[in-house]
């Protein structure tokens, strides 16, 4: 066989090969192959083996040699609100002196204060600012990412920010899979009217999502912040349900400061993913268990806001539940764009395995965007995204953090980084 690229002589790959969504013990099969080696032909993986096998078998125009190395897929960071403007440092300082999450909203923080600079942004200086974190971004190793409107709360602004998430798809590296999140806060204008919001969002938001990506190629999802401050169980509900009526997938943010019921919302509607789910209650954890939404876990968040409490994992994985992590990039509470970071916090924090973590960030994280088929893992057929890390072994990712481990960056069989 001619290939284009081998990667050869890997101290460990790890193709994250088999069933997915990874649960339970699945989790900690990393599919790894020591001495190993992936060959790479028209953007797509075309073998993966140990190095003497593929040697036999292909003929490559470029080699990678890979000695002393980890091999591994792209990460998969399936909750971001990578596209805004500005950034509320001062906020963090407010709560380094004692101020709330909660406070900081009701004083005109928070949310708001992105979306007063989301909104006086040109689309220009918004895919510009944006631009550079998706930069760190594939510099520490995701080459796929999901990204949420919610900085416009308006039909305008939601739409500026869906088309500077579309341009920066087509003009970077990374693939990023859109998501709608116009029900992320309800907007000054709309104090004390949440429910007249609501009817903005699915009246005229939605529609007007569904007539922009009409012509879209990746999933598309609509998201809805259900929790104290923001949306209620009833409100999230008439979102969702207008929402998969118009055929967009569904996701919630949910249990992250009070569970109100989105969790169990979330299972019921079918949604692809609950994402947080730091309080959800046992008996809808055991939901989860039964079901094919993925629980996706931001350990970068409860981190960024010196809490205690973090998503339940063990609890979840041994319910049966699928655990996927990401990093919740944004302005506010979580300004990462390192998912080995986000993997260090995970194995210290919610007390997963290294190689339940690595799970969580690739495979199991492409089935929170509807993208298990292309990206995730390393088999023949998959699209070339591909991490050389400069790590003797699997167990150095989490072991490791401050620093980026990563060397090299393959995306779609073309070298983006190092």
């Amino acid at each position: 066989m001619n290939a284009d690229l081998l990667i050869h002589s890997a101290a460990q790959l790890l193709t994250l090969v088999g069933p997915h969504p990874r649960r339970g013990e699945a989790m900690s099969d990393l599919g790894l192959i020591e001495d190993g080696a992936v060959a790479v032909h028209e953007g797509r993986i075309l073998a993966v083996g140990p190095t003497d096998e593929i040697r036999s078998e292909v003929v490559a125009r470029q080699e990678i040699d890979a000695s002393g190395l980890m091999v591994m897929p792209g990460f998969v960071d399936p909750h971001t609100h990578a596209v805004w403007a500005g950034d509320r440092a001062d906020e963090f300082e407010m709560r380094l002196r004692g101020a709330t999450y909660m406070e900081i909203m009701a004083a005109g923080g928070g949310i708001m204060s992105t979306v007063r600079a989301t909104r006086a942004a040109s689309i220009e200086e918004l895919i510009t600012q944006s631009r550079r974190r998706l930069d760190t971004m594939l510099a520490h190793g995701t080459t796929t990412a999901e990204v949420k409107t919610g900085y416009g709360l308006d039909v305008e602004n939601e739409l500026k920010q869906l088309r500077a998430i579309r341009a920066l798809d087509q003009a970077h590296p990374m693939t990023l899979v859109p998501t709608f999140l116009g029900a992320h806060a309800v907007p000054a204008e709309y104090k004390g009217h949440a429910d007249e919001y609501v009817d903005l969002v699915v009246e005229e938001m939605l529609p007007a999502v569904k007539s922009q990506i009409a012509d879209a190629q990746s999933p598309i999802f609509c998201d809805v912040f259900c929790d104290e401050g923001a949306f209620t169980l009833e409100q999230s509900r008439r979102v969702l349900e207008a929402a998969g009526t118009l055929g967009l997938g569904l996701k919630i943010h949910a249990d992250e400061f009070k569970p109100l019921g989105g969790t169990r919302l979330a299972v019921e509607l079918g949604a692809i993913s609950a994402d947080h789910l730091v309080c959800t209650p046992a008996e809808e954890i055991e939901l989860l268990g039964r079901a094919e939404t993925i629980a996706v876990a931001l350990p970068g968040t409860p981190f960024g806001l010196a809490h205690h409490e973090y998503t339940p994992a063990r609890a979840i994985i041994s319910a049966g539940g699928a655990l996927a992590l990401a990093t919740d990039l944004n302005p506010g509470t979580c300004w990462c764009e390192s998912m080995p970071f986000i993997i260090a916090l995970a194995c210290r924090y919610m007390k997963l395995t290294p190689a339940e973590a690595i799970v969580a960030a690739t495979v199991n994280a492409a089935c929170a965007v509807g993208l298990a088929h292309q990206v995730g893992s390393l088999e023949a057929g998959k699209l070339a995204d591909i991490v050389i890390l400069d790590l003797p072994g699997y167990q150095h990712l989490p072991y490791r953090f401050g620093t980026n481990p990563v060397r090299t960056v393959i995306k779609a069989g073309r070298r983006v980084v190092g």
